[in-house]
């Protein structure tokens, strides 16, 4: 089999720090809100990138990277296309997972939970702080769908550039809208030597109380 150089031999030792049981909040966002920031501090380039894991009404899987667009205490918030596959899969299945990958601060942040779309009326609140051209985009983008070049993308931009022109408040698309998971299961990961790592993980109860435990790593 070949491979894109020895990755065999791809070696990190994980140094930066640790989670002990006496840092974790009471609240997984409590403790969510300040890896954050932190990760945010560091410089850490779109921090809110998340990685997206879905399954479709027949079980298959597909992952993709999205943008944490809001936190709080109904759950992790972001926006998309009712009509792309993850739209789909989502209203098939919403038992769905969040990965966020801090790789530079050896962290990781993983969200198991259900989606639940978002009223109307947060999703036009959100799509009216959008850039004007990331809102004729998703106009001229039915996310997921074939289309057989990008001369056929650019012709779509421009007959939606056209029909929005001088128009300042260009509403959201019907199918475009937003989700809010809400978590079940918050997994925290510190990469430690040895391969020793720190995996602490809130569960939530009947009662929406969380207990936590340790995983081995």
């Amino acid at each position: 089999m070949t491979t894109p150089g020895d990755l065999a031999a791809l070696r990190h030792e994980y140094a930066a720090g640790g989670l002990a049981e006496s840092e974790l909040t009471a609240d997984p966002l409590e403790l969510f809100g300040r890896w954050f920031d932190q990760a945010q501090s560091a410089g850490l380039p779109e921090p809110n990138a998340m990685v997206l894991a879905t399954a479709s009404a027949e079980g298959r899987p597909s992952v993709r990277t999205v943008l944490l667009k809001g936190v709080g205490a109904d759950g992790f918030r972001f926006f998309t296309n009712h009509g792309s596959r993850k739209g789909h899969d989502l209203a098939a299945q919403p038992w769905c997972s969040l990965l966020f990958p801090w790789h530079p601060l050896e962290r990781q942040v993983r969200v198991e939970g259900t989606a639940t779309a978002l009223p109307r009326a947060d999703v036009e609140e959100y799509y009216a702080q959008r850039p004007r051209g990331s809102r004729l985009g998703a106009w001229a983008s039915h996310q997921s769908r074939e289309v057989p070049d990008r001369e056929a993308l650019a012709a779509s931009y421009a007959e939606v550039e056209a029909r929005f022109a001088g128009v300042d408040d260009v509403p959201p698309p019907e199918e475009w809208g937003g989700y809010v998971v809400r978590p079940e299961v918050v997994e925290f990961w510190q990469g430690r030597p040895s391969r020793m790592h720190d995996r602490l993980v809130y569960r939530r109860g009947d009662d929406d109380s969380w207990s936590t435990s340790r995983l081995a790593p």
